[in-house]
């Protein structure tokens, strides 16, 4: 026993971290050292243990992924240091859950966790951890302001006709140092985008292709490369394969003609900048009209090769055949001799093998499996009444749990505000930190109190879920039969998730989604429920404790993904269980 817990006593010792933002600034290497320095005379020249071991990421701490940082929490596993160095919070991690977990995970393996702006500080005691907390959500909070204000300057920038990243092949991002001058208004570096001197004049040329409408994406593409032109990643616009065949990167040349930069405008979705609305700071490479005449071109082009369907395959996606492993195979839809006439034989068949199902054998079968769907109009108030009594019971039960989480949630914020404010009150806390916790507190009281106030709606909700889908079921097949074929396909997508059939083509199997897969396995139960206790009463077996109108014997062996339950009645299955 001595022997296993020094085998678990953590080697003594320091492990530093240190983390650089990838947007942190000029240099990351200045960015550590400064980091190194601090916790060196604020932590270890205060120890006697010695420096085992160096962590250095740079990456955002927003992201728990860190090469460094993981490889630290992996060595600490093993117990290879007793201490842990940081710079501050901050630098530990911005994700204020997963930095905490992990903080306490290494107390648990006997190693603290020491931060130089605060190295009296200790994660672990309650008031300090507190500290330790507050500056974890405020880098977070930080974080999320970062990207917010880094979004809004981007969006700035697009609407006073610049651009905010990477511009496209054939232009090039320039910058220039400013003078203390325009320092002021541009900042440090002046940014901006003018052609690319080298690769300008090839998407010049390949507009010049297109706008004479008489060449394919593909020919454009392969006298591009005849010409020896290739993408700015070096990607050739065609590439020949070991088996002498060629690919046309078609798409990307694509991707290039839809793309209003080229015409010198401004377009962004997210910014919900519109094309014509706000005209580009660069030289374009097309006029707006030559540009329009393209998208023309190309929309033209995509109606007369968009060939209408031979054949609607109604089961499309959602087919299966029984296999000898019994285990269901996808089928897929595959016409032969589509140039007759009549457009073809069209088959539900699985490639590398011999199964070929005719689809009219197993489409004629729909109908007859939809009108088994259906429910009795006279079922409908049952059903819905044990639904009701179902969903009274379960999300009383959660309601009741779920209340009490959120006034406990309630309890926490108050206990915390309180305790900050005694640390407010003795000067640990300032005052810019506490109103900024004030705010976060408010908010999160409006939200618990808001999930509070909804919890009785939920029930509402569901029984009108219920309602429609019984409404659906109810004229299920009457609406399947006026709906043309492909849309009676979007119809089925809705309702059934697959078929299975036999290599006949007989359907075996049939398997609903939710909430329609739910439902129908209720109306089974309640009609078998039924027939039970009628067979029950005719044979005047009053052995059974089974009461034909209580819902609650049934509904309990209902699947919550909609799956059936025992083949048995609820009643078989209790008169088994006595016995």
């Amino acid at each position: 026993m001595p022997n296993r817990k020094r085998c678990h006593t953590p080697t003594s010792g320091w492990a530093i971290y240190l983390r650089t933002s990838s947007q942190d600034a000029q240099n990351p290497a200045n960015s550590q050292r400064r980091q190194r320095h601090a916790i060196q005379q604020s932590l270890l020249q205060r120890s006697d243990l010695p420096i085992i071991a160096e962590y250095t990421d740079t990456l955002s701490g927003r992201s728990a992924d860190r090469p460094d940082y993981q490889r630290m929490l992996r060595d600490a596993r093993r117990r290879q240091f007793s201490h842990v160095a940081v710079e501050n919070a901050e630098r530990f991690g911005r994700n204020d859950t997963e930095a905490l977990a992990a903080i306490d995970e290494l107390h648990r393996l006997g190693i603290a966790v020491r931060f130089a702006d605060y190295p009296d500080l200790d994660p672990i005691d309650p008031d300090d951890r507190i500290m330790v907390s507050l500056s974890f959500t405020l880098a977070r909070r930080e974080s999320i302001k970062l990207g917010q204000r880094t979004k809004g300057g981007q969006f700035t920038k697009l609407r006073n006709g610049g651009w905010a990243w990477r511009a496209p092949d054939g232009y090039l991002n320039c910058e220039e140092r400013t003078d203390s001058l325009e320092k002021s208004q541009d900042g440090r570096y002046r940014r901006w985008i003018e052609p690319d001197p080298e690769r300008f004049h090839i998407w010049r040329e390949a507009w010049d292709l297109l706008l004479e409408d008489r060449y394919t994406l593909r020919e454009i593409c392969e006298k591009l490369h005849q010409r020896g032109y290739t993408f700015r990643t070096g990607r050739p616009f065609i590439a020949v394969k070991s088996s002498g065949k060629r690919w046309s990167n078609h798409n990307g040349l694509s991707r290039v003609f839809h793309n209003w930069f080229y015409a010198g405008w401004v377009v962004n979705d997210e910014a919900n900048i519109l094309p014509k609305t706000v005209r580009g700071q660069w030289k374009p490479t097309v006029t707006t009209e030559e540009f329009e005449q393209g998208l023309a071109i190309l929309h033209r082009r995509g109606k007369k090769n968009n060939h209408k369907r031979k054949h609607h395959y109604l089961l499309r996606g959602l087919i299966y055949v029984r296999s000898q492993d019994k285990k269901p195979r996808k089928l897929t839809g595959s016409t032969s001799n589509t140039g007759r006439p009549g457009g073809g034989t069209a088959y539900y068949r699985t490639s590398g093998s011999d199964i070929n199902i005719l689809c009219r054998v197993v489409d004629r079968q729909i109908p007859a499996l939809l009108h088994n769907i259906q429910i009795d109009p006279d079922l409908i108030p049952i059903i819905r009444q044990c639904y009701v009594d179902e969903i009274a019971e379960k999300l009383g039960h959660r309601g009741d749990g779920y209340e009490t989480q959120l006034r406990a949630a309630l309890a926490a914020v108050d206990s915390e505000e309180a305790r900050t404010l005694r640390l407010y009150a003795s000067g640990k806390v300032s005052e810019a930190v506490w109103n900024n916790l004030w705010a976060e507190w408010q908010d999160r009281r409006d939200r618990l109190r808001q999930n509070l106030a909804t919890i009785g709606q939920e029930q509402q909700a569901n029984i009108q879920n219920l309602d429609d889908a019984l409404a659906w079921i109810a004229k299920l097949a009457i609406l399947y039969e006026t709906q043309s074929l492909e849309n009676q396909h979007e119809l089925l997508r809705l309702i059934v998730e697959r078929v299975v059939v036999d290599h006949a083509g007989n359907v075996i199997e049939v398997a609903l989604r939710p909430p329609f897969a739910y439902i129908h396995s209720i109306r089974e139960r309640v009609e078998g429920d039924q027939a039970q206790s009628e067979n029950a009463k005719r044979a005047d077996n009053f052995d059974s404790p089974h009461t034909g109108n209580s819902c609650s014997n049934w509904v309990s062996f209902v699947d919550p993904n909609g799956r059936r339950g025992p083949s048995c009645t609820p009643s078989e299955h209790r008169h088994r269980a006595c016995a």
